[in-house]
């Protein structure tokens, strides 16, 4: 008697979720779920897959009732009774609470109704079979047809409900995916065909019109630009404080870490695009060829889209192996694929103080496969451009600010594909101008200031009229900016003595600089002159560019580092969470500083204490050790150990840097530690602390974190 009672109960209950899920569907847009009740709705996910286990245990028996075997087994009977009686039941709860929580802010959308009324659809029809399966006439066909319309709802149900949590297709995915039609690199914009599908892999199964959680869609141009309830998703410009990255480089462990932990994340690559692209100012109509060719955003572009579809252009040469390309990439030589399914190669040379004839000899295996060369800055002469003209498909040569005069242009005759030629800020001469109609191929030369004459730029024009002939700048009588000065050795770590060297493009240029962290002017601060030595420890240089006529340049700072010694062995005692294999401690003593951006690869970061230990070979007299740490993340305190060797050390020094004034700015800051005593020291020992308290608004990734990249010693 209590079983029928308890089965009165449920069916009553059934009854009763029946009329309050027609209720729902009926007035549900009036309906306002209370606070209180949330809950409730979130259980939904967690209820769904009970009632889909018992359904589908009940299909299968019902299909069975009827054979002779079974049809008077009582047991058999009361259990796919109950069975079903049960799913339904669950099956009915489990949709009020999908239909709670689809009342939630970021739930909505084609794709939510059609899993809402297929789960709708399941339980109505499941209500109907545990009422009917006893009456004269529910019969076979019946039964195999309800069946089949339950098993439909659920495949359905539970299809769309995999669409709203995991993005489209997600269930046919591994086995169906239309592949994506690749953008010609010539024709890509940057946000549609490189930022876009980024978005599209990694974020629209939660940012999306059927599911806009956080009030955030990334859908297109207007939708990224709106942001979510948390404000605007980046700041042109300003990539260490745009909400996108810094959620994207929270540990996978944070609750706002985008994407959830849990779902494909993006990518190494994936991320410094998004990176540079806000850098970059965010643009949504740039064109990928648009950006310079050594730009780091173009070449990341050029390796998820199609090379470019030149006319005429068809690459008769092997591509080389990927090792061959990676072994050639060093710290002044860039060689690199102009698109992913391209043989075609680029290669930029930076550093003039490391070139010379072998930077290109130790090309010799790439040859053919060079259809891009970049020399900007560099002292290439004349005598070298019968070795430049052995890189047969060289389609595009920049050798502005080069030493060349041009006199043996016809050097370079052999190249055949030849089409631009860059030589701005070269001293060309007369001569110069005459070869150039030898090569038949350009179609395009760049002569910004390179002491042409008038005269001979109308020779060269009439003699060659295939030629598009970019002169640059012509006054207009408006006064322009300035470029910024710039450093002719890039190295910003040096050992004993720094030789300041800076440049400018333009002629007749007045450098001034200070040391003192204040804005260069044009009376006070001192004008740079060569043979300025530098021999402190830690230097911040700020330059402006200064000339009469013109508007005077944007301020740009060089931050130099003296290290005179540099530790034999270094490991890691305490184990930073960011950053954290044994060989990562070498790079805090390889004299290569971080960017801005604290995911480059150069940061080493904790929320814990960070202990390093060094040996060095033979005892040193050290004076003071320098830390170069983030202004968005400095150490709370700093302590330096040292002593003859690991069981014989003592605490030499304690420092607790002061907040910033510059915080979000990105930029590296020194923090020295002077030793009150200067005196051999074999082992060191340097634990790095975080500092500890509430997170602060606008970081790339929030506090407590330290980021530190490099150690000096002085």
């Amino acid at each position: 008697m209590t079983k029928l009672n308890y089965k009165g109960y449920a069916e009553n209950l059934l009854i009763a979720l029946n009329i309050f899920i027609v209720f729902l569907l009926l007035f549900g847009n009036d309906v306002v779920i209370p606070q209180w009740l949330q809950p409730v709705g979130r259980l939904h996910p967690l209820i769904l897959h009970f009632p889909i286990v018992v359904l589908i245990m009940a299909v299968l028996l019902e299909f069975f009732r009827f054979q002779e075997r079974f049809k008077h087994e009582k047991l058999y009977q009361n259990f796919t009774a109950y069975l079903w009686l049960t799913g339904a039941l669950f099956a009915g709860i489990t949709a009020v609470m999908g239909i709670f929580l689809s009342k939630e802010p970021g739930y909505e959308g084609s794709t939510l109704q059609l899993h809402k009324w297929f789960g709708v659809s399941v339980v109505f029809v499941s209500s109907i079979i545990v009422w009917g399966r006893n009456t004269t006439w529910y019969n076979v066909k019946i039964v195999r047809s309800a069946a089949a319309v339950s098993i439909i709802g659920l495949v359905a149900a539970g299809h769309f409900g995999a669409d709203l949590t995991h993005g489209a297709n997600f269930v046919l995915e591994p086995v169906w995916h239309p592949a994506a039609n690749k953008v010609p690199v010539d024709k890509a914009l940057v946000f549609r065909d490189v930022i876009q599908p980024v978005f599209e892999s990694k974020c629209t199964s939660c940012h999306n019109p059927d599911k806009i959680k956080g009030g955030l869609m990334l859908i297109d141009e207007k939708s990224v630009l709106k942001g979510g309830k948390d404000g605007k998703l980046f700041d042109a410009g300003q990539p260490q404080i745009s909400l996108l990255l810094r959620r994207i480089h929270m540990p996978e462990g944070e609750k706002e870490h985008m994407p959830p932990a849990g779902k494909p994340q993006l990518t190494e690559d994936e991320a410094k695009l998004l990176y540079l692209w806000i850098k970059e100012n965010a643009g949504f109509q740039k064109k990928v060829i648009d950006l310079p060719l050594n730009d780091s955003l173009r070449q990341l572009s050029a390796g998820v889209l199609k090379p470019a579809e030149e006319s005429g252009d068809q690459y008769d040469f092997a591509a080389v192996d990927e090792k061959v390309v990676k072994k050639l990439n060093n710290n002044y030589r860039s060689v690199y694929f102009m698109g992913k399914e391209s043989p075609a190669l680029g290669v930029n040379v930076y550093g003039r103080n490391n070139y010379g004839p072998k930077v290109l000899g130790e090309l010799s295996d790439i040859q053919k496969q060079v259809i891009s060369l970049y020399l900007d800055h560099m002292p290439v002469r004349d005598p070298e451009l019968k070795n430049i003209a052995k890189f047969e498909n060289l389609r595009n040569l920049n050798l502005n600010f080069t030493d060349i005069t041009g006199s043996t242009l016809k050097d370079l005759a052999p190249l055949k594909h030849l089409k631009t030629l860059s030589l701005s800020g070269t001293r060309l001469n007369p001569e110069a101008v005459k070869q150039v109609g030898m090569l038949k191929s350009l179609n395009k030369i760049v002569l910004w200031n390179c002491g042409v004459q008038p005269a001979q730029l109308a020779e060269l024009k009439r003699a060659n009229k295939n030629i598009d002939l970019i002169e640059g700048f012509k006054d207009d009588g408006k006064p322009i900016k300035l470029n910024i000065p710039q450093l002719k050795k890039n190295n910003l770590v040096f050992a004993n003595a720094l030789s300041l060297q800076l440049s400018h493009p333009i002629n007749g240029v007045e450098m001034r600089y200070t040391t003192d962290g204040s804005q260069p002017d044009s009376i006070k601060s001192l004008v740079y002159k060569p043979g300025i030595v530098f021999t402190q420890n830690n230097i911040t240089l700020k330059v402006k560019a200064y000339k009469a006529g013109w508007i005077s340049s944007d301020v740009v700072q060089f931050d130099f580092h003296k290290s005179t010694y540099t530790p034999d062995s270094i490991s890691f005692v305490k184990f930073p969470s960011y950053q954290s294999s044994p060989q990562r401690a070498k790079s805090l003593i390889d004299k290569e500083l971080g960017s801005s951006f604290i995911a480059d690869g150069k940061w080493i970061g904790s929320q814990k204490d960070i202990a390093v230990y060094m040996q060095f070979a033979r005892p040193t007299d050290l004076k003071s050790i320098t830390i170069s740490s983030n202004q968005n993340y400095l150490p709370s305190e700093l302590e330096i150990w040292g002593g003859a060797d690991n069981n014989h050390i003592k605490l030499l020094s304690t420092v607790k840097p002061k907040a910033s004034l510059n915080r979000n700015s990105g930029a590296t800051e020194s923090i020295e530690c002077k030793l009150p005593v200067a005196h051999p020291e074999s082992c060191l020992k340097i634990i790095v602390k975080p500092k500890k308290g509430a997170p602060q608004p606008g970081k790339i990734i929030q506090s407590p974190f330290v980021f530190m990249d490099e150690i000096f010693f002085n």
